[in-house]
């Protein structure tokens, strides 16, 4: 099934470079692209993409205006953030607008057609940096409440799921993993899919949730 995108950022090289990496993944498709705000909701309207791919710093509306705006508007399109900041600020502001993926530009060559993948689902992508920043929001202001005894869906999981896990708590990606544990990106990747599937989870920040109130964090 393809997936239809359209990319809104105001430098042209930037938007060269997105287009490069969506262009070589077969199942996506770029309808459309824009520089500004007004260019993201009109383009979203007309085309009905899958996927906005949105910059958060534009010259009219920035990417929180334009993510309530097509929210207001009741848009079943998913907006994913690219952005070369993770400051709570902007992090939390976008993430309650609506928006359901927020990627760093310094980690957009290698995570942006997995991050548009999910974003198309529906799930919730996030860089590591800003997933460990939600984990951290939602153990504040007190201690993790760990459950009496460990969950079933943790006991579950072998001893390197679960190594695996504490470090995607502590907002490792699957290159920092593979390197802690000496093993293969792709091995990686196969053990956060069996994570996933025991603990019933969709996506890293559920995952790392999970792991920090339950102790493993």
């Amino acid at each position: 099934m393809t997936i239809s995108v359209v990319i809104v950022d105001d430098h042209p090289i930037v938007r060269a470079g997105m287009r490069a990496i969506l262009n070589s993944a077969g199942d996506i498709n770029i309808l459309g692209e824009g520089v500004n705000g007004a260019d993201a909701l009109r383009l979203v309207v007309e085309l009905r993409p899958d996927v906005l791919a949105l910059d958060v710093q534009l010259p009219d509306l920035n990417g929180l205006e334009v993510t309530r705006q097509l929210r207001q508007k009741g848009s079943s399109t998913a907006v994913l953030i690219l952005t070369a900041h993770d400051d709570s600020q902007t992090v939390f502001g976008l993430l309650q607008s609506g928006a359901v993926g927020y990627v760093l530009k310094d980690e957009a060559l290698e995570t942006l057609v997995s991050a548009v993948r999910v974003a198309a689902r529906g799930e919730t992508w996030l860089s590591p940096a800003v997933a460990r920043q939600v984990v951290n929001r939602a153990v504040a202001g007190g201690p993790a409440s760990h459950p009496a005894g460990i969950p079933k869906e943790v006991s579950a999981l072998t001893a390197r799921e679960s190594e695996v896990l504490r470090l995607i708590a502590r907002g490792l990606d699957n290159t920092a993993i593979a390197q802690e544990l000496c093993l293969t990106k792709r091995t990686v990747q196969n053990h956060i899919s069996n994570i996933y599937g025991k603990l019933g989870v969709s996506c890293r920040t559920e995952a790392a949730l999970f792991a920090v109130h339950s102790g493993l964090g």
